[in-house]
């Protein structure tokens, strides 16, 4: 089974409260923040690499996972790429691309150039980026592709190289399964860490992965080693062909005003509901 996984480096969202707005409200700048893989890529990669591993065999290889990241060719996104090389990927792709030149829908044709030439079986990525958490690109790259997609994965169940897919899917009313032929788009969610959240019908189905608490599994010091190896194959947006125009534009980012750190007391709850509808407005 060959997997494409998109990941996206981004500012530490540890951090988001040092984000800061230029002057004139034109963008958010990042400057002094740390950059790392995008905490929902990062589950997408577990999964990718769960699919693609004998992981009964201590963790053999019996898929291809090929890892896309979009962004300015700095140390930072070769750090993330390498990372997830690091982790077990085979190889990575660069599309040299500066962030503001990107939305969700030109992220969408550049990962459709991507999988024409590429061919996998399997599209997998995060729900959204932590820094836009807009949760579009996979479903545009879907609709692009004429390819089946199914949001929020949980778990995901297959024995044939992900010809055909049983995926359980998180929704607000509870979980859905879901049975779609590949090729097929996926987005996860963080439950795919569950120990036994992915089938791929080579590692024994009483297997258990080790527990995880947020993201996904640690690059063993062979693995860091065997990255610095790997291939990392570098392209433009013009060279696959893709149109860049944007069609999302933001006009002004401003921060919300700071808290007065006054406290108001009320005498009952007609009193709070009184001021909510009529003071704060909020109801």
């Amino acid at each position: 089974m060959k997997v494409l996984v998109s990941i996206k480096r981004v500012a530490d969202p540890d951090n988001a409260s040092k984000l800061k707005v230029t002057g004139d409200g034109t963008a958010v700048t990042s400057e002094g923040l740390e950059w790392k893989m995008n905490p929902f890529d990062d589950w997408s990669l577990e999964a990718a690499l769960r699919l693609t591993e004998n992981a009964a065999e201590k963790n053999a290889r019996v898929g291809e996972v090929v890892l896309v990241s979009i962004g300015p060719n700095d140390e930072h996104t070769q750090r993330i790429i390498r990372e997830g090389l690091a982790k077990g990927a085979e190889r990575g792709i660069l599309v040299e691309a500066e962030d503001g030149s990107l939305d969700s829908g030109v992220v969408a044709n550049i990962l459709k150039a991507l999988v024409d030439k590429e061919s996998p079986d399997l599209v997998v990525m995060g729900k959204q980026a932590a820094d836009g958490d807009s949760n579009v690109a996979g479903t545009v790259l879907a609709e692009e592709l004429g390819w089946p997609v199914i949001n929020y994965a949980m778990q995901i169940k297959t024995s044939d190289d992900g010809k055909t897919l049983e995926v359980k899917r998180e929704l607000d009313t509870g979980v859905a399964t879901v049975k779609v032929t590949g090729p097929a788009v996926l987005t996860t969610s963080d439950r795919i860490l569950a120990t036994d959240s992915v089938k791929n019908g080579v590692t024994p189905d009483d297997y258990e992965y080790a527990k995880l608490e947020v993201g996904g599994r640690y690059a063993s010091l062979k693995g860091i080693m065997q990255a610095k190896k790997k291939p990392i194959d570098t392209t433009s947006v013009a060279d696959l062909g893709v149109d860049g125009s944007k069609t999302l534009n933001y006009t002004k980012f401003e921060l919300p005003p700071a808290r007065s750190g006054e406290t108001t007391f009320v005498e009952d709850v007609a009193d709070l509901v009184d001021k909510l509808h009529n003071a704060a407005k909020v109801i």
